[in-house]
């Protein structure tokens, strides 16, 4: 139905258990990566980020999708370095789960950034990217989300994550 440069939309028939075949649409995505870097043990890097399809700016964790044939573990450490301009010495998995499966079969990596650096050589941005980022603690981060100033469901995964690895 649609291919663009992130997302593939398809209708495809598919047959349920109970014998009956119906028709879905289904969002296909190559997966993401979502960055608890951690600058020091009780802070995490968030990005104040520009949302065309919200219309408006929002704090969240740093993510990104994989590039085409791209391993989560690689895109982690090119991801880092281009939402908040540091190279992780040291990446850890966390968990991996699915955005949205009633629709869409995006699977998100969580991983913990520890180590972080500046990097080398120049920071690349994709185009189409507004981010501000900024260091938080988990504190400041648990009263955003209890304010109402995180909208963003990873990363309210991400901090229950970021607790969890303290």
């Amino acid at each position: 139905m649609f291919q663009g440069r992130v997302i593939r939309v398809e209708r495809e028939p598919v047959t349920l258990d109970n014998g009956r075949t119906v028709a879905i649409e289904a969002v296909r995505h190559r997966g993401s990566v979502v960055i608890i870097a951690r600058p020091a043990p009780d802070h995490v890097v968030l990005i104040r980020q520009y949302r065309p399809v919200l219309g408006q700016w929002i704090w969240e964790l740093p993510a990104g999708s994989l590039d085409e044939g791209e391993s989560p573990d690689t895109a982690v450490v090119r991801e880092c370095e281009e939402e908040i301009g540091l190279t992780p010495g040291k990446v850890t998995l966390l968990a991996s789960w699915y955005s949205t499966p009633g629709f869409c079969d995006e699977i998100m990596h969580f991983y913990l950034c520890d180590d972080l650096s500046v990097p080398a050589g120049p920071i690349a941005r994709d185009e189409d990217e507004q981010i501000k980022p900024a260091t938080v603690s988990l504190a400041d981060l648990r009263a955003m989300i209890a304010d109402g100033r995180v909208k963003d469901m990873k990363t309210v995964v991400g901090l229950s994550l970021a607790i969890t690895a303290e």
